[in-house]
């Protein structure tokens, strides 16, 4: 079984790679392609993964090419991971959004959008070479922001499901926490990418969310950043993303204050492909759990092998809703339970959604058919109507400074944002 994964040059990768050397027995994979058009970082990620896979004994082949279509064709699964505009494009998330009193913040907000805007026509040009050279291939995309990459890739007509590590992250904290195998856990998970709430933590069909936080609460507020006392109100535990809503000042301030992550994460690139380059390295190095993306191997293998062994188990993925929270359209595209196999993710019934997420939800929902109207269409008066609709935005003058800044500092990457260009339908860019 072949393997492509878009963005092969990550420094992921060897997560992704160590989880399938783990894992062989779940998912065999006869062969992983490593796609990316960055050469050098694509040939010293391609090294660590054959080391990584001879000293586990694996037999898979890795190959490495800046050809699209030569790495997706006959592939059974195409993974996306990539990041236009590198962690230059990151800064720039982070560091505009904070000049006008917003969060900035690479996957939410106006950090999110900017992101958004530029992903998303690379995002369909690869799905379209991934519909010619590899038809019958499932897209699972890791590409933020996960929400509305996948909500454009299924008006597109494509295969695809939108994965993210939040869930299984708290499943494991959880079980940890439980001192239980996590097999034994599972989460009522609801809402959105990056806005989502574990309802409810089952211990072998138990809830036991109360007892976790009535035994756990300080630690896990700590973990997402919020007060214990907001998670014993809700008795529900929000994903870290929540932090930016309902501590939106605080983060602004610190973010005015420190340095941005994304100048955090390009430290630790650095050093990580240093340590790939090294050929004694044959192992995952301990830096790479600081760049983030905890458990995503194991998120990706299990989500693969359900897709193609037609498992029909249970994983939060990324789907449309199709009515599963009555109170958004039907395509939209929402995190949720579902019923993974071979014919896709159909999402298991979500028990009623009180109106502090549901109106949260709705709105942000929302938001991002707006933005991604923008990224398909272009145009500062679309880009400047997604800011006004956001909710960590929300403000005229805000979304009008904001629109200028964004298309400005993502000029490069917008084609149709360039000086003199038209707006409106006819600069439609997917």
């Amino acid at each position: 079984m072949r393997l492509a994964v878009v963005g092969g040059g990550s420094t992921y990768t060897p997560e992704l790679v160590d989880g399938l050397a783990r894992l062989r027995d779940e998912l065999p994979v006869s062969e992983i392609v490593l796609i990316d058009p960055d050469a050098s970082r694509l040939e010293l990620v391609a090294g660590m993964a054959r080391r990584m896979l001879a000293h586990a004994g694996h037999p898979a082949r890795v190959l490495a090419t800046s050809s699209a279509a030569e790495g997706v064709a006959g592939a059974a699964v195409v993974l996306l991971q990539l990041r236009v505009g590198g962690q230059a494009a990151r800064e720039r998330d982070e560091t505009v959004p904070p000049r006008c009193g917003c969060v900035g913040q690479e996957t939410t907000g106006a950090g999110g959008l900017a992101k958004a805007l530029r992903t998303v026509p690379v995002v369909l040009s690869i799905a379209e070479t991934v519909r010619e050279h590899a038809p019958g291939a499932w897209i699972v995309s890791f590409t933020n922001p996960v929400g509305i990459v996948t909500r454009a890739l299924l008006d597109a007509g494509h295969r695809a499901i939108g994965l993210c590590n939040v869930a299984i992250g708290f499943q494991r904290r959880f079980a940890a926490l439980l001192g239980v195998e996590p097999s034994r856990v599972s989460l009522g998970h609801v809402g959105l990418n990056h806005l989502s709430w574990e309802r409810a933590v089952y211990l072998d069909g138990r809830d036991v969310l109360p007892a976790l936080l009535a035994g756990h609460g300080a630690e896990i507020a700590a973990e997402v950043g919020l007060r214990p006392g907001l998670l014993a109100r809700l008795g529900a535990v929000p994903s870290y993303y929540l932090r930016y809503f309902y501590a939106h000042d605080a983060v602004v301030r610190e973010q005015r204050d420190r340095p941005s992550r994304a100048s955090e994460v390009a430290a630790l690139e650095a050093r990580l492909l240093e340590l790939y380059a090294d050929p004694a390295v044959v192992t995952k190095p301990a830096l790479l759990a600081r760049r983030g993306g905890a458990f995503y191997s194991e998120a990706a293998v299990a989500l693969i092998a359900s897709l193609l062994g037609d498992r029909g188990d249970t994983q939060v993925v990324n789907v449309r809703n199709g009515g599963t929270l009555p109170f958004l359209p039907d395509e939209a595209v929402i995190e949720t339970p579902a019923a993974v196999g071979a014919a896709g993710a159909a999402p298991l019934p979500v028990p009623p959604v009180e109106p502090l997420y549901a109106g949260l939800i709705a709105h942000v929902s929302a938001y991002e058919t707006l933005a991604l109207e923008a990224a398909l269409r272009g145009g500062a008066d679309r880009v400047r109507d997604a800011l006004l609709a956001h909710p960590l935005v929300g403000q005229d003058e805000t979304a009008e400074e904001l629109t200028g800044l964004l298309l400005e500092a993502g000029r490069e990457h917008l084609p149709w944002a360039a000086a003199g260009a038209p707006e409106g339908p006819g600069t439609v860019v997917a």
